[in-house]
């Protein structure tokens, strides 16, 4: 589950608000042990997800840097190559 979850930080253009709320799902459902709760615990994983949320969204909003911003498209095709690597080494 957590392979879903992507460095949000130090990209051009910032992270989106569904991004961090997809991050924070993610994160809940790997704490939580499930990718779907029972209604009986609906309610507590929503807000844990949502409280999550405001809490990274903080967090990229306060965090500073010097560095320039990494591009999305350019770093997705170095993680590209990097699997690729990888795989073909594991199966050669």
């Amino acid at each position: 589950m957590c392979r879903n979850i992507h460095t949000l930080y130090n990209f051009a253009p910032p992270a989106t608000s569904e991004e961090v709320q997809a991050a924070a799902l993610q994160y809940v459902r790997k704490v939580a042990g499930m990718t779907k709760p029972s209604q009986a615990n609906q309610e507590a994983f929503d807000a844990a997800v949502a409280q999550v949320a405001h809490a990274t969204q903080h967090l990229l909003d306060a965090l500073v840097t010097t560095a320039p911003a990494k591009d999305r498209k350019t770093e997705a095709a170095k993680a590209r190559e990097r699997a690729r690597q990888r795989y073909d080494a594991q199966y050669a």
